[in-house]
């Protein structure tokens, strides 16, 4: 599967992983950022932005792609940072090939179980029918009666695209994204990785617990956890300048 990616600047590669219902420019204004001193690519991944749609979704075969990426872009090795979705990608990478992982950063996901804080999102998007509305707006009136966030609104209504004959379409593969909804809350398993590992959390967010340190120390020893104040679960929109300054620190830091 050929991803399709951004990249940004010179140095050693960065590869930077989104979550669920994102792609690639989500996290357009921390890879230029981190483009001074690093290569940084964001690829979009399996069934979202411009990446190609397949009836599978989980995270072995998402890690898969993400190497097979790598290889062919000869990145042999390279500092992987993930949010949610793509932070439990970047973990299922890191531990079963952590010879082409330098530096792991996972960003408000843990590595268990998670809860499920979408199916009320997956059910709006699928009533949604976009082959009957004749502008964006409708889209948003519609989502604003079910979804109460602006800003996860205003997210989602990013995968809505025009098509060249008219009419709208999503970006993502919807279908197989619900039918996979168990595999995206899945766990990820392994060997320890024993390369340095960085997990960020908002403090406004739960979906990294102090319960479940032990299991991030038990998959990822070396891992340091970083809470960052006044940050909900998308850090990167909330507090990109403390992001900033928390990444540049660990991806710069002698071994």
């Amino acid at each position: 599967m050929e991803l399709y990616y951004r990249e940004f600047g010179q140095g050693d590669p960065v590869i930077i992983l989104h979550g669920l219902f994102g792609f690639s420019d989500n996290w357009q204004t921390i890879a230029r950022a981190l483009s001074d001193r690093h290569l940084v690519v964001t690829p979009d991944l399996r069934n979202h932005g411009r990446s190609p749609h397949s009836a599978e979704h989980s995270y072995p075969e998402m890690a898969e792609d993400v190497r097979v990426f790598m290889e062919h872009h000869w990145m042999f090795r390279a500092s992987v940072v993930g949010h949610s979705m793509g932070g439990k990608v970047a973990m299922q990478l890191a531990l079963a090939h952590p010879d082409m992982v330098d530096r792991l950063v996972v960003v408000d996901i843990a590595p268990g179980g998670a809860e499920d804080n979408h199916s009320s999102i997956f059910r709006a998007l699928i009533d949604l029918d976009l082959s009957k509305i004749d502008a964006r707006k409708e889209a948003e009136n519609y989502l604003a009666e079910r979804i109460s966030d602006l800003g996860t609104r205003q997210f989602l209504l990013k995968n809505i695209t025009r098509e060249t004959e008219g009419g709208y379409s999503w970006k993502m593969n919807l279908p197989a994204l619900w039918e996979h909804y168990d595999d995206i809350l899945a766990p990820v398993s392994g060997p320890p990785f024993e390369k340095p590992a960085l997990f960020i959390r908002g403090s406004l967010s739960g979906y990294i617990k102090d319960s479940d340190f032990p299991l991030i120390k038990s998959l990822f020893p070396k891992a340091e956890i970083v809470t960052i104040d006044g940050a909900g679960h998308w850090v990167h929109a909330d507090q990109p300048e403390a992001l900033l300054s928390v990444l540049n620190k660990f991806l710069d830091q002698e071994v």
